[in-house]
């Protein structure tokens, strides 16, 4: 069936949302939510679509006859509105993080689950050719059991980044795994399971000038213990001064994957010789290059059949905002954290 969808909040990530959710099937921006007056003539012809601007939240929800509503706004914001979308019916599309503490975030999923609604978090990295790649060569037991793996977010965001401006700051930042680094404890996850027992989070900042204004370190390091024994190493790197990374490796009792590398016994290989996967790798922060495509599809699809999305359905999403919320705890207090004290 057809979506009209509604956006909440008009910036960066807000185009690529509308772009992304006007390509897929069933998917068609109808409203548009900003603090900022905004000319609806103008934005429709941006976005090729007839798109009302609304400057009151309920107001849109209210008249604009949307199913969905995309929240795109600063994190702090996302609590109330998401309730409020939930609340007034609506499906939702809840960009990353879902909220800056895990009361907000446990608020909103009863919120979707008290009114029925269907939500999506966009953790469109699973989506992205790499990881379902990934996944399906762990699946098929070619890297046998793993037993350790590494997923590393490395991405200066400084003051040539438009998200500076609002991301250093612990109210709308939060922390190095809030802001991005999220994408790689969701990426560990997925790769080596949900089952995370306990974390130890170590934190630093680096020492350059442009990286004082932020009021968190902006380094951090997570080491993840499994229930199945499994061991996992997140780091989440904004203050670095390179090229972006998304740092994968993983070690099996059969073979290993370095990015978009494998090595495996149950192939015929040589030794020394890796071989190169034909993958888009993860290389960007730019939200223009991210998969949301085909989540949004994905999350449609799922609409149809009346059932929550694969991948990136909320509870799912939920998992690793409580590792995430466990690993700052350890920073906070110095100490091992058990996941269950969350």
């Amino acid at each position: 069936m057809a979506y009209n969808v509604g956006i909440i909040g008009y910036g960066w990530a807000a185009t690529a949302h509308i772009d992304a959710i006007n390509g897929t099937s069933q998917g068609s921006v109808s409203a548009v939510y900003s603090s900022r007056e905004l000319n609806g003539e103008e934005v429709s012809a941006k976005h090729g679509s007839a798109i009302t601007p609304y400057q009151d939240l309920g107001k849109m929800l209210e008249e604009s006859q949307v199913d969905v509503v995309s929240i795109t706004s600063y994190p702090n914001q996302h609590r109330a509105q998401a309730i409020a979308a939930a609340e007034a019916g609506k499906h939702i599309i809840l960009e990353k993080p879902i909220a800056l503490t895990w009361e907000d975030c446990t608020a909103i999923r009863d919120a979707i689950k008290a009114n029925g609604v269907k939500a999506c978090v966009c953790f469109e990295l699973r989506f992205i050719s790499q990881f379902q790649t990934i996944k399906s060569l762990i699946d098929s037991g070619i890297f046998g059991d793993l037993h350790y793996g590494e997923i590393d977010y490395y991405h200066g965001i400084g003051p040539w980044y438009g998200q500076y401006r609002w991301n250093t700051t612990k109210e709308n930042g939060g922390s190095s795994l809030l802001s991005a680094g999220c994408h790689a404890l969701d990426a560990a996850l997925l790769c080596l399971g949900e089952d995370v027992e306990e974390v130890t989070t170590y934190a630093c900042q680096s020492k350059n000038a442009i990286f004082d204004a932020y009021e968190y370190p902006t380094t951090t390091t997570s080491l993840l213990k499994f229930a199945s024994g499994r061991v996992g190493k997140v780091a989440s790197v904004i203050d670095c001064l390179q090229p972006y990374y998304f740092h994968t490796h993983l070690v099996g009792s059969e073979g290993s994957l370095l990015d978009n590398k494998i090595y495996s016994s149950k192939l015929a290989l040589r030794d020394k010789k890796w071989t190169e996967l034909p993958v888009a790798l993860a290389d960007s922060g730019d939200v223009a290059d991210h998969p949301y495509q085909a989540q949004f599809q994905s999350f449609f699809d799922a609409l149809d059949r009346g059932e929550d999305m694969p991948l990136t359905n909320f509870d799912s999403a939920l998992q690793t905002f409580r590792v995430l919320f466990a690993c700052d705890k350890s920073v906070a207090e110095g100490r091992p954290v058990k996941v269950s004290e969350i």
